[in-house]
This record gives C-alpha cells, sequence and structure tokens, in this order.
C-alpha cells in the first residue's frame, strides 16, 4: 500500500474496542434482561475490533512482504466492525429490540 494505515487502524480498532467493553459492561451490570441481541452484536464487534487491532499491529512488526496482507486484513475486518456498530445502532435507535 502506498500509504501506511496500520497505526490508524490500531488506534481507532482499539478506541472502538474499549467502547464496545464499556458497552458490554454496562448491559451486564445493569442486568438488561431484553438486550441479548445487542450484547450478542456488541461480542462480535468486540471479536472484529480486536482482530484488526492484532493484524494491524503484526503488519507494522512484519516484513515489506507480509505487510500490505496484514493491513488489508486489518482494513477489513475494521470495516467489519464498523457496520456491525452501525446496525446495532440502528437497532436499538429504532426500537427494534422490545
Amino acid at each position: 500500500m502506498a500509504e501506511n494505515r496500520s497505526p490508524h487502524i490500531l488506534n481507532t480498532s482499539a478506541t472502538l474496542l474499549g467502547l464496545c467493553f464499556i458497552v458490554l459492561t454496562s448491559i451486564k451490570v445493569s442486568k438488561m434482561q431484553d438486550s441479548t441481541l445487542i450484547d450478542e452484536t456488541t461480542a462480535l464487534a468486540i471479536i472484529l475490533f480486536m482482530a484488526s487491532s492484532i493484524f494491524s499491529f503484526l503488519s507494522m512488526r512484519k516484513d515489506a512482504g507480509m505487510e500490505d496482507h496484514l493491513e488489508k486484513i486489518a482494513d477489513f475486518m475494521f470495516l467489519s466492525g464498523l457496520i456491525v456498530l452501525f446496525l446495532t445502532t440502528m437497532m436499538v435507535t429504532f426500537n427494534v429490540i422490545k
């Protein structure tokens, strides 16, 4: 890749990972019984952002041959996590969860 996006992906992924942990913890602490879909999608976002962080970190540590491939994987995982967070937000906003 022409520009090195790995530090940006790592920083933003880690931030959103922390946000997802806060959301999931607050759901568990408040004992919301009807939030199974919300906590499941949040857990999926945690997995995706964690994978994105790991691949982004590895792309900064590897040689030039693997760097582009790992960065593309991190980019894809990050975008997938954003989509999951967007869908979760839409479910909460439009009261899809009853």
